[in-house]
């Protein structure tokens, strides 16, 4: 189970960064639906930053994700090889 534990961290990482993408691809579509509540006109430029700054940690902590797990399976091979 251990051996495992590099590939769940890379699919969590693969999951996190198309949940980072979905989010930025959702914005155009939802914001003017929001803007249609009366409560949420005034600020829908701070709802709008909170998406995409969602966006922008989900894709980065994806890519963190990926790369620590990448380099952690690739030092494990060579240990191995070795």
């Amino acid at each position: 189970m251990a051996a495992d534990k590099p590939v769940v961290k890379m699919l969590w990482g693969i999951v996190l960064i198309l949940a980072g993408l979905g989010v930025f691809y959702r914005i155009p579509q939802v914001m003017p639906e929001i803007e249609t509540i009366e409560q949420f006109a005034s600020i829908s430029w701070f709802i709008r930053f909170c998406f995409y700054f969602l966006g922008i940690l989900l894709v980065g902590a994806g890519l963190k994700r990926c790369r620590d797990s990448y380099q952690k399976f690739k030092g494990r091979g060579s240990k191995t090889s070795q």
